[in-house]
């Protein structure tokens, strides 16, 4: 081998050592979970990476139930969930040596979500139970008194898959520990899909965070029981807890984060990270003054 070959070869091997080395010295974050949290996760990670180079956050939804249970077999740092930890999953996590340690990062507002044609502007936690509940009672709107232009058949109920943190949370807060959602219901991946379907039916009615709702489609008024007012969903009846569907949004960590997760946490729950949350569409868990 001539020298000049033997320099070319050096400077080859060196440039891939100081590639290896700045490769290594990036943290990766691995971050999963709730489809409601998904977009708010990505928005802190995208903003994060400019406040820390040094660190990648990896973000990916597929429901709450896949974040936990990813945190429980280990191969998560964070686990983004719209509902808590059931007492049997804390125990399947720590079956396998982890401490799930439970972050409050935002409160929302489990909004009801129904057509710009639907007639009326509210509607109770009774009524919904009438038409999500087994045997509920209310299969057509006119078994609520509601009339809907082009809406003669049954109510197009929409609803969640069940490893949906948001499905869980609907199913306690409306139905009850021991109710059951009826049969025939249009289970949907994501809160985007559910807000999609009810923009184009008529005779459909959905729930998803409040970061979905848009203008093209109505969030109703919800009261209590019959006879009792209604609370519209917004930021703030998120975090007072005034709106009957309100609820935390919980990250988990494998015990108290460390190092570079911890870091991130903490960002998150700053000024900055809760600006965040709160140009998402949630209400942040403190007051925050944003630009």
């Amino acid at each position: 081998m001539t020298s000049r070959s033997m320099l070319r070869q050096l400077a080859v091997l060196t440039i891939g050592a100081v590639a290896a080395t700045g490769a290594s010295a990036r943290t990766e974050i691995q971050n999963k979970g709730s489809d409601t949290l998904v977009n708010a996760a990505q928005s802190l990670a995208e903003q994060y990476g400019k406040v820390n180079p040094k660190v990648a956050v990896a973000v990916s939804g597929g429901g709450s139930g896949t974040g936990i249970a990813a945190m429980i077999n280990g191969t998560v740092d964070i686990a983004n969930s719209s509902r808590k930890m059931s007492e049997k999953e804390i125990k399947e996590a720590q079956a396998k040596g982890r401490q799930p340690v439970e972050h409050i990062i935002g409160y929302d507002a489990l909004a009801i979500f129904v057509n710009k044609k639907f007639p009326a502007d509210s509607i109770t936690v009774t009524d919904l139970a009438k038409i999500y509940g087994r045997d509920g009672g209310a299969s057509k709107w006119s078994d609520l008194g509601i009339t809907i232009p082009g809406c003669k058949g049954e109510i197009v109920v929409v609803s969640r898959q069940n490893n949906s943190g948001t499905y869980a949370y609907f199913k306690e807060a409306v139905l009850g520990e021991k109710g059951k959602f009826r049969q025939g219901t249009l289970d949907m991946h994501g809160s985007k899909d559910v807000a999609d379907l009810v923009e184009k039916t008529p005779c459909a009615i959905g729930y998803s965070g409040l970061a979905y709702v848009t203008d093209h489609m109505k969030a109703l008024c919800v009261a209590p029981a019959a006879g009792k007012p209604c609370v519209k969903p917004t930021e703030q009846t998120a975090f007072d807890g005034t709106y009957p569907i309100s609820r935390p949004l919980f990250m988990y960590t494998n015990g108290e984060p460390t190092g570079e997760v911890k870091k991130y946490m903490d960002w998150i729950k700053s000024n900055t990270g809760q600006c965040i949350i709160e140009k998402e569409g949630y209400a942040p868990i403190k007051k925050v003054t944003c630009k």
